[in-house]
C-alpha cells in the first residue's frame, strides 16, 4: 500500500511541477487569456479554462498510457525491461535531475499553432478549447520533456500499477492550470504577480527534485553496478 501511495505521489507531484514550469505554465496562462478574450461571459471564460485544462490532462494521460502499453505489450522489450529497468532506472534518474538542475541542456520542440488556427479554436467554445489543451499539451520543453518521458515514463515501467500512473501525471499537470482558469475568469488583477511569485517558487522547486533525482538515482547504480548497498 506504501509504495502505491509513493508511486501516486510521485506521478502528481511531476505533473504539477511540469505544469508550473516556466515554458508550460507561460503557455497555459497566454492561451486561458486568449480564450477569455473571445468570450464575454464570466461562467463560459471559466468553462473555456476548464475545458483547455482537461484537454491538457487528457493529452498526457493517454499519450503515457499508449506508450506505456504499447511498449510492455511486446514480450521481447517487456522481458528485457523486467531484466534491465532496474539498472537503467539509475542512470535515467541522474540524466533527469542534470537537465532539471541546467547541467544538461538540450532543445526540444514540439507541435505549434498558427494565429489562425488559434483564433478558430478558441472561437469554437468548450470544445475548441479542449482541443487547443491537447495541442498545446504536445508542444514539449526540455524541463516537461524530461519529467514527462525520463521520469514518468521510467517509474510507470518500473511499478505494478504503471498504467494508472499517467493519468494521476495528467491530473498534476491540470491542478495549476485550472486555479489560473478561476482566477482569469474571475478577473482577479494581481494575476502576474502570482505568476511571478509562482515562477521563482518553481525554480527552487525543480532544483531540490533534480537534486533529489540524482540522489536517488547514485542509490539505484550503487545498488546494481557498484553493489554498495
Amino acid at each position: 500500500m506504501t509504495d502505491i501511495l509513493i508511486a501516486f505521489g510521485s506521478a502528481l507531484w511531476l505533473g504539477i511541477l511540469t505544469s508550473i514550469s516556466p515554458c508550460p505554465l507561460a503557455t497555459n496562462i497566454a492561451a486561458i487569456s486568449f480564450l477569455a478574450k473571445k468570450v464575454t461571459h464570466p461562467f463560459f471564460v471559466l468553462l473555456s479554462g476548464v475545458a483547455y485544462t482537461v484537454g491538457r490532462m487528457a493529452t498526457y494521460a493517454i499519450l503515457g498510457f499508449i506508450l506505456i502499453n504499447s511498449i510492455l505489450s511486446i514480450p521481447q522489450v517487456a522481458q528485457f525491461l523486467q531484466k534491465y529497468m532496474g539498472k537503467a532506472l539509475g542512470p535515467i534518474l541522474i540524466i533527469t535531475g542534470l537537465i532539471l538542475l541546467d547541467v544538461i541542456k538540450i532543445n526540444f520542440s514540439g507541435l505549434s499553432l498558427s494565429q489562425k488556427h488559434n483564433n478558430k479554436l478558441a472561437e469554437a467554445g468548450a470544445p475548441g478549447a479542449f482541443l487547443l489543451g491537447a495541442i498545446f499539451a504536445l508542444a514539449f520543453c526540455p524541463v516537461s520533456a524530461a519529467l514527462f518521458f525520463g521520469s514518468l515514463i521510467p517509474l510507470a515501467l518500473n511499478h505494478k500499477l504503471g498504467a494508472m500512473l499517467p493519468f494521476i501525471y495528467g491530473i498534476g499537470t491540470g491542478l495549476p492550470v485550472l486555479v489560473f482558469a478561476i482566477a482569469i475568469a474571475m478577473g482577479v488583477s494581481s494575476l502576474s504577480h502570482w505568476f511571478n511569485r509562482l515562477t521563482k517558487l518553481e525554480y527552487y522547486m525543480r532544483k531540490a527534485t533534480g537534486g533529489i533525482f540524482i540522489i536517488v538515482g547514485l542509490y539505484y547504480t550503487g545498488i546494481y553496478f557498484l553493489k554498495l548497498f
